[in-house]
């Protein structure tokens, strides 16, 4: 088990939420939790999927996972369902922080000539500088 992998007290929470396979037949040649792990180790170091560990499994087969539960909603589901849990038990607070910070664009993106058929002083003069 990697260090950033899921504890078997976290697996125990997360399972009942997954989806249940629907294809009877052969079972998986890799397990789920073996999947989301290389997921969240993708997602927490922001490599490239082709870098993920073996020991997750191939990357395509991790991505694949991910991909598929991304476009029909399953990760998100997951969320609201852990989150709505979690509110209940007042695990949750909801304080909203307003920031109002001003960031300033750099002098010359302030909209300066890009392009000018004149030379530099005359451009100058003509903007009505000194």
């Amino acid at each position: 088990m990697g260090r950033g992998d899921l504890t078997d007290i976290q697996w125990a929470r997360l399972e009942p939420l997954l989806p249940q396979g629907k294809k009877p037949g052969r079972p998986p040649r890799w397990a789920r939790r073996q999947l989301i792990d290389g997921i969240r180790w993708r997602t927490r170091t922001g490599a490239p999927w082709r870098d993920v560990p073996e020991r997750y499994g191939p990357w395509d087969r991790v991505y694949d996972l991910f991909r598929r539960w991304q476009r029909n909603g399953t990760w998100k589901q997951m969320f609201v369902r852990l989150q709505a849990e979690a509110d209940a038990r007042g695990m949750i607070t909801w304080d909203v922080s307003v920031d109002s910070t001003v960031v300033r664009a750099h002098q010359h993106a302030a909209g300066a000539l890009k392009k000018c058929p004149y030379g530099f002083r005359q451009a100058v003069a003509i903007l009505g500088g000194s």
